[in-house]
């Protein structure tokens, strides 16, 4: 399944960096454009395979509802 997100991007010294919109915490840099779109990628997937971990033991859990 493909998911869709908006890339936030500026140029710094030279380079692209950005942020995944919807995905705080998930940033990047390449020297071009596409360089910048794989490498967040990359970031987004590393991000996914950390959060996918077992729990620590003896970690609990609680469902948290916000109102918007």
């Amino acid at each position: 399944m493909t998911r869709f997100y908006t890339i936030e991007y500026w140029k710094d010294d030279g380079w692209f960096v950005g942020k995944l919109k919807e995905i705080p915490g998930v940033f990047s840099q390449g020297e071009t454009l596409d360089d910048l779109k794989e490498n967040i990628t990359d970031a987004y997937r590393m991000m996914l395979d950390t959060v996918s971990e077992p729990p620590h033991p003896g970690t609990q859990t609680l469902e948290l509802g916000v109102e918007m």
